[in-house]
């Protein structure tokens, strides 16, 4: 009795627009199921080969679009992520789908020359201090020169401004 009662609401339901295109269905159905009593037996077998193409063909499309709808739903924290397949991965989508990378690699590179050029600017400053400079380079390689340096900077630490007129 409740599965009687579940149709006739679910009948119901069904607006005037789609019961006028099932009973339309149902007639065009009766009208051609009698017409098919008359036909050769290979007319009605290629029909029949037609009609079981007809739904295998019916049953592919609805499974094609019910997956493309979305593939994944990914969620993590308050937000979703849906995943589609590669619909409308053209030439120039998978072309700009790298140009992050290479505007990266061109970035590094860029830096890596600019930092050579600066250490090459920097040692070049450095080259031409000592060479103007008083003292001849082998004194900077000298362990006592070395010593007297840091001993003349410690001493200048703790005792500021007494060579200053110096």
């Amino acid at each position: 009795m409740n599965s009687l009662n579940y149709n006739l609401s679910r009948i119901e339901s069904i607006d005037s627009a789609q019961l006028s295109q099932d009973r339309f269905g149902l007639k065009l159905a009766a009208r051609l199921s009698s017409g098919s009593a008359d036909l050769p037996h290979d007319i009605s077998e290629r029909l029949r080969v037609a009609r079981l193409q007809a739904v295998t063909n019916r049953k592919r499309t609805q499974l094609v679009s019910a997956t493309k709808a979305a593939t994944a739903v990914y969620g993590s924290g308050g937000s979703a992520t849906m995943s589609f397949d590669d619909e409308g991965m053209n030439l120039w989508n998978r072309l700009a789908s790298f140009l992050p990378l290479i505007a990266l690699v061109v970035g590094l590179i860029a830096i890596s020359v600019i930092q050579n050029d600066l250490r090459a600017t920097e040692l070049a400053e450095v080259d031409s201090a000592l060479l103007v400079d008083d003292l001849p380079p082998a004194a900077y390689a000298d362990a006592g020169f070395a010593q007297f340096l840091k001993l003349h900077a410690d001493y200048n630490a703790t005792h500021p401004g007494e060579n200053a007129g110096q």
